[in-house]
């Protein structure tokens, strides 16, 4: 007898530009992970460096997985305090690497203060000499230092390219960002009824040439998943989710959505296309 089974659609290809893989909470199962995201059309993922040593073992990662895994080395703004001239030395050996894509993540933290802000700001201009010297883009990170942030940005602002990671701000905030050339990184913030509702109406503004999406996992698991995980824990292969919203808050198909922040990501990174996870996809480009 005939098979009349009518062949699922093919997945949409996305890419998760940033995702904590380093963590602890992934050690036991990273190989798992890592199947549910690409079962889940996930393709590629970019590996979050926040310290010296969280971008050496990043990178570490994406040397096993290439083409599927890259890596950020930076030092986040709660460890500004760490990067000192040598810490500064082994973190440009560090980004010298060719999977290593962007300098970050970086940038400024007056919410915690876990470093004075002197500290962070130096530490932040550091980084973004760094990624000047490299031609590399940056990855960036602010919480409650929008004009501090933005500040140091235009000092710089013929000399690097980057993504404003995890926004979570109101419109005034993302113009600022866009008129320095910034893409904008939208997580599963967007899912919380509660903190990021209006993110529905703020990704409108996004222009499709610069909206990145991203996980944070293992931070920041969309509340709005059903059924409930079993554990607090975020992943790549909730990214679709994350997707499918931005998606109807903007009044795109979720194919579109994924086709343009797949270009966006893969334009502002360098990424080359992950031939096992994406051969359809590169046909057609």
């Amino acid at each position: 007898m005939a098979d009349h089974t009518i062949p699922a659609p093919p997945l949409p290809t996305l890419i998760d530009i940033g995702i904590n893989l380093t963590h602890d909470s992934y050690a036991a199962d990273r190989a798992a992970v890592l199947a549910r995201a690409q079962a889940a059309g996930v393709a590629q993922l970019v590996v979050t460096g926040a310290t010296c040593a969280g971008s050496a073992e990043a990178l570490e990662l994406a040397a096993a997985h290439p083409g599927v895994l890259y890596a950020t080395a930076g030092v986040h703004p709660h460890h500004a305090t760490e990067l000192d001239s040598a810490a500064l030395e082994a973190l440009a050996r560090l980004a010298h690497a060719p999977a290593v894509v962007a300098v970050g993540e970086c940038g400024l933290d007056y919410f915690r203060n876990h470093s004075p802000p002197a500290v962070q700001r130096q530490a932040f201009e550091r980084q973004l000499e760094l990624a000047q010297q490299l031609g590399k883009p940056v990855f960036l990170h602010q919480r409650e230092a929008h004009d501090d942030f933005l500040a140091l940005l235009r000092t710089h602002a013929t000399h690097w390219r980057g993504v404003a990671h995890c926004f979570t701000g109101h419109l005034q905030e993302l113009e600022g960002y866009l008129a320095l050339g910034l893409h904008i990184g939208v997580t599963g913030w967007i899912c919380d009824e509660r903190r990021g509702k209006h993110l529905l109406d703020v990704v409108r503004a996004i222009p499709r040439e610069r909206l990145l999406l991203e996980t944070d996992g293992p931070y920041l698991l969309p509340r709005d998943l059903v059924p409930r995980p079993a554990t607090r824990r975020n992943e790549p292969a909730y990214l679709p989710h994350i997707a499918a919203t931005v998606a109807r808050a903007r009044g795109e198909s979720l194919a579109d959505l994924a086709a343009h922040s797949t270009r966006a990501a893969r334009a502002l990174f360098g990424l080359q296309y992950a031939e096992s996870l994406d051969a359809e996809d590169n046909a057609t480009h």
